[in-house]
């Protein structure tokens, strides 16, 4: 892209070689060739023999335009030095370098973007579409040439192209997609987008026009009238199809050719400007030329009202608002303003954040630094000229919705009605100051649509830019990239200072944490601890309880024993001695008539209950504690004598 102080040279070097006194013209060229000095001049002037060089590009291109015998340069000022020179045939031609073109084909609804040096041919750019569209070369037209139609053999290079073009195809040998039935055919041509070029006769000035295909001849023709400034009545047409034959028709059913169609506007001649020529020049764009009372008479002739006669805006003739007046809920109000845009500019717009005000705040702001975005607010306005122009061919471009999607919040209000412009005033005094609404509440209608670009910061929302409605796509997508480059660097300290407070909270979160577990762990120990002792203290008493227990079931046994008989008895008596388990022996008698079970009592008396020791004897060994309880020692054979052991049960 040229520097500021670059573009002025090539204004003033382009102007001294082609002799066009109109700076608005001359920077109109220099932009349709990218303000390549070379490619622009070529366009203007007639091809001749020639060498044209420039420094700009660094090359040197045979055949050009410019005949140094016919446009001398001027004088070099001390202040300043030509960038473009001519250069005479003694001198050495430096060998041309190839170039890169870019081509955007357009296809129905489908774009090719393809990249060749300009010493390719035409025929390799329809290899290249045969190959993406599947369609023959041989049935393939390929348009949108500066220079009119080229043949397949022509070399790119001869045709002095810029770096960037639009190409569009034509298939009239093939047969449009089928569809169902003639309604859906049309349905589908409503939906599509037509792109008119068009082409102001007097200032030789091209514009790209997309319109949908439920637009209306009229709707185009009040577009037109917005860009140059001819009226309606007066404008003169070439190259319409002969089926449009009324304005009212809508483009779809008109006969253009789809995608482009390319069209021609003049200004129709009338007695009084034919006699005022030469005053016509001075006369404001917006004024009404002299003419006859049948002029003015004819206006409804071409669909025009008395406002439109005297520069009124063509929105006057809508049927319905854009929004409400003194609607109760903002996102009511905005849906309706979403649907309205769409029936009137199709639906590839940007995407209109449905809520208030405050709600957009919150979504483009009051979240993470990386998820933030930048807050633009739309501010539309019925009764401005420029709203239709805007809208359609700017705000709509692919590129800037692609880009407003990816990078902003967007956020549109109508200002049409005085409720509804009041109602935005107090919430722009209330979010951004009073210079801020100040500022919009001295702008002219004409001044609208205005676009405010809105950055979030700590403590304030502050308004980067406010960009009016006389701009251009290419401005437009540039003062949005600026405010991008703020807004990105101010996030990446947002983002820093996000970061270190995450990393702090962290830790800490981390130090909290581990506080909480060793405070879990030492109550869990300290818990485990008192249930431990708990559980010992119960055993303990179970333990005493069963001791106890134990201890009242021997004594009672103890005291159920019968006496000792003595050694001389008159009764036989059995003397038996018992072996404990740590080898102590426990000797008494019984009387052989003693039953069994007196025997055990005894034993559980000393502290070796029979349900937990058995009594065994050796020769031969046998359990006693399985016989009968209820024999007695003589029945058992436990007469008059015998040694038996104590051994606790499994």
């Amino acid at each position: 892209m040229a520097s500021n102080m670059d573009r002025e040279m090539i204004l003033a070097d382009f102007q001294a070689c082609t002799g066009i006194e109109n700076i608005d013209e001359a920077i109109t060229l220099l932009e349709q060739n990218n303000w390549d000095l070379v490619a622009a001049i070529n366009g203007v002037i007639p091809q001749e023999n020639g060498i044209l060089q420039s420094e700009y590009g660094g090359e040197t291109i045979p055949g050009s335009a410019f005949n140094p015998a016919n446009h001398p340069a001027p004088a070099p000022t001390p202040s300043s030095s030509s960038a473009f020179r001519p250069v005479m045939p003694s001198r050495q031609i430096v060998e041309r370098q190839p170039r890169m073109l870019d081509f955007r084909v357009e296809y129905r609804d489908r774009n090719v973007d393809v990249v060749l040096e300009d010493s390719c041919t035409v025929g390799e750019i329809k290899q290249i579409l045969e190959n993406e569209l599947q369609i023959p070369m041989s049935k393939m037209l390929l348009k949108g040439w500066k220079t009119g139609d080229v043949e397949d053999s022509t070399v790119l290079k001869s045709l002095h192209l810029p770096k960037n073009n639009s190409l569009y195809v034509l298939t009239p040998d093939l047969p449009p997609p089928s569809s169902s039935s003639h309604a859906g055919a049309l349905q589908e041509s409503l939906n599509q987008n037509f792109m008119l070029i068009i082409t102001h006769r007097e200032v030789q000035r091209e514009y790209n026009l997309n319109f949908s295909g439920s637009s209306t001849i009229q709707e185009v023709k009040r577009n037109v009238y917005d860009l140059t400034s001819i009226p309606v009545r007066h404008q003169l047409w070439e190259g319409w199809p002969t089926s449009a034959t009324d304005d009212s028709m809508c483009l779809a059913e008109s006969g253009l050719s789809y995608p482009c169609h390319r069209l021609t506007v003049g200004r129709r001649s009338s007695p009084a400007q034919t006699r005022e020529q030469s005053e016509e020049q001075s006369t404001d764009v917006h004024m009404v030329s002299d003419s006859d009372g049948d002029d003015f008479e004819d206006a409804t002739e071409f669909g025009v009202d008395d406002g439109e006669v005297f520069g009124m805006a063509s929105s006057a003739l809508r049927k319905s608002s854009m929004m409400p007046e003194n609607a109760e809920n903002e996102g009511d109000a905005l849906l309706q303003f979403t649907a309205e845009f769409s029936s009137r500019y199709g639906d590839c717009h940007p995407v209109f954040f449905i809520g208030s005000l405050e709600a957009a705040f919150q979504e483009a702001f009051y979240v993470k630094a990386r998820d933030r975005k930048l807050l633009a607010i739309y501010l539309h306005h019925d009764e401005s000229v420029l709203t239709n122009v805007f809208c359609s061919q700017m705000l709509c471009a692919e590129s800037i919705v692609s880009y407003l999607s990816q990078n902003f919040i967007t956020w549109a209000w109508d200002l049409t009605k005085d409720a509804n412009r009041a109602r935005f005033l107090t919430m722009c005094t209330r979010h951004f100051g009073s210079v801020v609404a100040q500022t919009i509440r001295t702008q002219k209608t004409d001044q609208f649509p205005l676009f405010l670009i809105i950055m979030g910061k700590r403590s304030s929302n502050e308004v980067l830019n406010v960009i009016q409605g006389n701009t251009t796509v290419d401005e437009l997508m540039m003062r949005l990239m600026a405010a991008m480059e703020i807004f990105t660097a101010q996030q990446q300290e947002d983002i820093k200072d996000e970061d270190e407070r995450e990393a702090r909270e962290n830790v800490k979160r981390e130090q909290d944490e581990a506080y909480r577990l060793s405070l879990e762990a030492d109550r869990a120990k300290r818990e485990a601890h008192e249930r431990e002792m708990a559980e010992q203290f119960r055993l303990e008493q179970i333990r005493k309880e069963q001791e106890e227990e134990r201890e009242a079931i021997r004594l009672s046994l103890e005291q159920a024993l019968p006496p000792e008989p003595k050694e001389e008895n008159a009764e036989p008596v059995s003397k038996l001695r018992i072996r404990t388990p740590s080898g102590e022996f426990l000797e008494r008698r019984f009387l052989a008539s003693n039953k069994l079970q007196i025997v055990f009592d005894f034993v559980a008396s000393k502290g070796f209950p029979w349900d937990e020791f058995k009594l065994l004897s050796t020769f031969p060994r046998r359990d006693i504690t399985q016989l009968d309880p209820n024999k007695s020692l003589l029945e058992v054979k436990l007469f008059p004598q015998e040694t038996l052991f104590l051994e606790a049960k499994e």
